[in-house]
């Protein structure tokens, strides 16, 4: 079963996630998991530009460390980069110990190129957290889950559906996942270009987390 929005039902028992932005009402929040990667980080980056959208980056620790270039490019460009790990680890499958390490290693990178914010924002790979977890993350993070989920990952739902899914349930305060990985590369290429058109012809406006 694919949930492109979260069910309110879940919302309401993890009051300490943060899954919309509440304020705005016409300000959308577009995040993109994984990057940053060769090529595919950069196509998004202009295509942000071309609509004047700002959005938020949770970065793979270990990409960071590869491709410092592109970190730092995407904050020259007025975007912001949160926390996904170091290694895209499950927290499910992990220690709490071995967890926090694992995000500490990643946020030491981040802040090698982005001025440190208090709180920290994360979000943890596949969803998957511990409460335990929660307990301990949220004294330093920000934990920022999402309220549309663009299946850009999938294959069994072709690109236009999974569009006007999103297209659908997206509304003022919508914290939206796409990918910034080559799994996703294709449908997110058709997806985004028609998602920024589609919103910016209605008037809203595409923000970064805490701006």
């Amino acid at each position: 079963m694919h949930f492109y929005k979260t069910p309110a039902l879940l919302k309401s028992l993890t009051k300490k996630l943060y899954w919309d932005i509440k304020g705005g009402d016409r300000d959308i929040y577009l995040t993109f998991d994984d990057g940053p990667i060769p090529g595919l980080t950069e196509y998004i980056l202009d295509m942000l530009d071309a609509y004047a959208a700002k959005a938020t980056f949770f970065c793979v620790g270990d990409n960071v460390r590869k491709y410092p270039e592109i970190a730092k490019n995407t904050i020259l460009r007025g975007h912001r980069l949160g926390n996904h790990t170091f290694n895209h680890v499950k927290g499910w499958q992990s220690s709490s110990v071995a967890y926090l390490d694992n995000i500490k290693k990643c946020q030491h990178y981040i802040d090698l190129y982005q001025p440190v914010s208090e709180p920290a924002i994360f979000r943890p790979p596949y969803g998957q957290i511990t409460p335990g977890q929660i307990a301990l993350l949220s004294t330093e993070y920000h934990i920022i889950m999402w309220d549309v989920l663009a299946y850009d990952f999938e294959k069994k739902h072709n690109a236009q559906k999974s569009l006007d899914k999103i297209l659908s349930k997206t509304g003022p305060g919508s914290i939206v996942v796409f990918h910034d990985n080559y799994k996703a590369e294709e449908k997110l290429k058709y997806m985004l270009p028609r998602f920024l058109s589609h919103f910016k012809e209605k008037g809203f406006n595409f923000k970064k987390i805490g701006q």
